[in-house]
């Protein structure tokens, strides 16, 4: 789960790391409201999207007076704002975070998040600030530093001061990054996150150090364990097929190709996504209905798939085990039915009543393709696909 970035700012600000003070905004007047409270010469003016990259994207405004500000607000809300995480569609701006200014004399790059190599959290850090950190790992990844974390001791502080020295850093802000860190650090662990990054991290002009921007995303696994970061969802920033498909416990994620895949399994879902992409076709999502699913379960999900406008077939890839063939069936022929399915089905059933299954469904009088094995379902899908294509 992903927050906003004043959002972060307010859980870090717990946790001890230094941040600047700053105000919600939803309309232009409170963004005014907002600057003249600040009282300061200079503020900015940031779009609040779940997507970095927001000020290469003109997210962001400086403001030297209230008015400025409010003109600023006028701009940002409503418009949609693209950057290379939001893709081509963008995202609509309907918050705005007003921030007093600072004068920056470096902007640094710290983040941490679970090394799945190494099993443990790594802290990274860049004098590179203020970029896409995925760029310079990719043209420079010498200036990636690093520093693992042993679970058992914690992050500990000579691991800070040696990232810091690395960094450039000298006298005291040296101790303020080391005190930063395990702030950070600190408030990872808390609130069970999966990435906390600070980008920019600025040294000012006196030596301060403080967050600029702050990025948050959650374990969804546990959110149970903190129903106040769980508060701090914000539906309207989040894909509507991929709600849906968190009010029916089924694990989905939209993807820009033509054809769906409903799967039960994740690694045989990525399995069937790759082996679309040979056939020359693209997966329009990941879906995977779970060991357990349903029939209503099963009926949930074809929904979520077919509701997608940029479908063009369906692709069922269903080994049974405890999830039985012929459930999967019955939910299919249901939700078929219920959505009135005008784009070619193929299914590829195996495994536990996989001929009461394939009987359900050839019984059913709708147009679907049955495949033997995953090759031949994803070659006919991605046939499918085409001549759909081609006929709108």
């Amino acid at each position: 789960m992903r927050i906003h970035e004043y959002q972060a700012k307010e859980l870090l600000k717990q946790h001890g790391v230094p941040v600047l003070r700053g105000r919600l905004a939803r309309t232009p007047e409170e963004a005014e409201e907002a600057a003249e409270a600040l009282g300061t010469q200079i503020c900015a003016v940031k779009a609040q999207i779940h997507a970095g990259g927001r000020g290469k994207a003109g997210g962001v405004k400086l403001a030297r007076s209230p008015e400025e500000a409010r003109d600023h607000a006028e701009a940002l809300l409503g418009a949609v704002l693209r950057t290379a995480q939001t893709g081509p569609d963008g995202q609509l701006v309907r918050k705005l975070y007003v921030e007093e200014g600072c004068r920056i004399q470096r902007e640094l790059y710290l983040g941490m998040t679970v090394d799945r190599e190494t099993g443990r959290v790594t802290v990274m850090a860049s004098s590179e600030g203020g970029t896409e950190i995925e760029e310079v790992a990719a043209r420079h990844p010498e200036r990636i530093l690093r520093a693992e974390v042993d679970p058992l001791t914690g992050l500990q502080a000579n691991q800070s001061r040696r990232l810091a020295f690395e960094l450039g850093l000298r006298g005291e802000p040296v101790d303020r990054f080391v005190r930063l860190c395990g702030a950070l650090y600190a408030a990872y662990v808390a609130t069970d996150a999966s990435l906390a990054e600070v980008n920019p991290l600025v040294v000012t002009v006196d030596g301060a150090l403080l967050a600029l921007d702050a990025k948050l995303e959650f374990d969804d696994n546990a959110l149970d364990r903190h129903p106040e970061v769980a508060a701090l969802r914000d539906p309207d920033e989040e894909q509507a097929r991929e709600t849906a498909a968190k009010e029916h416990e089924l694990s989905y994620v939209a993807l820009d190709g033509d054809i769906a895949c409903m799967v039960n399994g994740a690694g045989l879902a990525m399995g069937t996504m790759d082996i679309i992409q040979l056939a020359g076709g693209r997966p329009a999502n990941f879906l995977d209905v779970g060991g357990g699913a349903t029939e209503a379960k099963v009926t949930a999900a074809f929904k979520i798939l077919l509701s997608d406008p940029g479908v063009r077939a369906v692709l069922v890839n269903i080994f049974g085990g405890i999830m039985k063939c012929d459930v999967i069936a019955k939910g299919i022929v249901a939700a078929a039915r219920q959505v009135d399915l005008k784009v070619p089905l193929v299914v590829r059933l195996e495994g536990t009543n996989v001929e009461l299954g394939k009987a359900i469904l050839a019984q059913s009088d709708l147009e679907i393709t049955p495949a033997d094995d995953l090759g031949d379902a994803a070659r006919k899908a991605v046939a499918a696909a085409r001549e759909t294509a081609r006929a709108a």
